[in-house]
């Protein structure tokens, strides 16, 4: 696959994602910020807020990267060793999977991956958010929250129709998340022009 070349035009030059106000955790600070934004532009563009994918890595390892689950997923991420696998084939150069720049780039890698599975004409917080939903617990069941969802709602139209269709461990999961940027969840963001023209024109998956 041909490398990602971030095309000058292709987002709009403004912050069209709302930067957070102050964050009511303990846990937020500046460790691996450098790593964030890095892979945030790579994968999403540079008009993306990182601070998602850091309020991510709080919400499933407290910034400690050498944290492993029940469940055997590792590092900062949470990455299952099987999924780092996956995601390596498109990226061989990624190192050991507790290397805190890999964990960080896979988590992301993933996390893009998860996004542009997310097509449906809502609004790109209710997107992420289904994105993240995936993330914890799987793609194909969030699939299914969202199918029934829409057989008592109508069309998907926003992460709030589903939100209650999901395990209740995920529903706490992403509110963590906005919770870490946003204390009420409530902050309005504007239209992300450009990602579906950015993310299309990165056919690769790898750097």
């Amino acid at each position: 696959m041909r490398g990602i070349v971030l095309l000058a035009g292709l987002l709009v030059a403004q912050p069209v994602w709302a930067e957070p106000g102050s964050v009511e955790s303990d846990r937020w600070s500046t460790d691996y910020d450098g790593y964030f934004k890095k892979y945030t532009k790579r994968y999403f563009g540079p008009a993306f807020n990182w601070r998602w994918f850091k309020a991510q890595a709080i919400a499933e390892s407290n910034l400690n990267p050498e944290i492993k689950s029940q469940a055997g997923a590792l590092g900062l991420m949470q990455i299952m060793p099987t999924t780092y696998q996956e995601i390596k084939k498109s990226n061989p150069h990624f190192r050991k999977i507790l290397e805190p720049e890999w964990n960080i780039a896979a988590g992301i890698y993933y996390d893009r991956q998860l996004y542009r599975k997310w097509r449906e004409p809502v609004p790109d917080q209710d997107r992420l958010m289904l994105s993240f939903a995936s993330y914890n617990a799987g793609y194909v069941r969030i699939r299914r929250a969202v199918k029934r969802a829409e057989t008592q709602k109508g069309n998907l139209e926003s992460w709030q129709q589903v939100r209650g269709f999901v395990p209740g461990e995920t529903r706490h999961y992403v509110s963590k998340i906005r919770q870490l940027i946003d204390g009420d969840g409530n902050r309005k963001f504007r239209r992300l022009k450009g990602i579906e023209k950015f993310l299309a024109s990165n056919n690769s998956d790898s750097l």
